[in-house]
């Protein structure tokens, strides 16, 4: 429903200095909306490739790290494997802060090389491979949500300009140019027929 206007020249020009204002804003709305399609299609690209990644991982393990068949070689190499910090920073993406994987900072926990059987210390490495894929993997998805997030919001400011707000502003300014010519035209005529009748009273 179109929002009740003044048909005045003041009215005009408020409805003129908004619509420049809106067309202004719009190409840099729509700029960012394809920035954002396109790092929201990177950050999917980035989730299936570490999808892959991970899968790669479990298939080599699985393969040439046999002893995870023996359930106490498989505790003990997970045991030599604890998380204690995700590292994380903040990059700016298309105008969006978020958060980017930096790393895992594992608690050094010593293996008695001379103890254990020679694999231990593959399947060790394997397996925080495997931990900072998870915590990437949790990263980037938070990634792509927020990127998501925002594109959705800046489509939606897209839309908002192009189907509403200009198109609402144009007509309001038609409608105000018609109704200001009108009156003009109303104008003239009655001091057209007042001219007419001083005339004749003056006669």
């Amino acid at each position: 429903m179109a929002e009740k206007i003044k048909f005045t020249k003041q009215e005009q020009k408020k409805q003129q200095d908004a619509l420049k204002q809106f067309r202004r804003f719009l190409p840099t709305l729509q700029l960012k909306k394809q920035q954002l399609q396109a790092e929201v299609r990177r950050s999917a690209d980035l989730l299936e490739d570490n999808l892959r990644r991970q899968q790669e991982l479990r298939g080599v393990l699985a393969r040439s790290l046999i002893f995870f068949g023996d359930p106490a070689a498989a505790k003990l190499a997970a045991s030599k494997v604890k998380i204690g910090t995700v590292r994380t920073s903040t990059q700016n993406i298309a105008g969006v802060p978020v958060p980017v994987f930096d790393g895992i900072d594992f608690e050094n926990i010593p293996v008695d090389r001379f103890a254990t059987d020679w694999y231990i210390d593959d399947a060790v490495d394997a397996l925080k491979r495997a931990a900072e894929l998870r915590e990437e993997y949790r990263v980037l998805q938070v990634q792509f949500d927020l990127l998501s997030e925002e594109l959705r919001t800046t489509g939606q400011r897209v839309n908002l300009f192009e189907k509403v707000k200009i198109p609402e502003c144009q007509e309001n300014i038609r409608r105000i140019r018609i109704m200001l010519g009108d009156l003009e035209t109303s104008a003239v005529a009655r001091s057209k027929i007042a001219k007419r009748k001083t005339a004749a009273t003056a006669e």
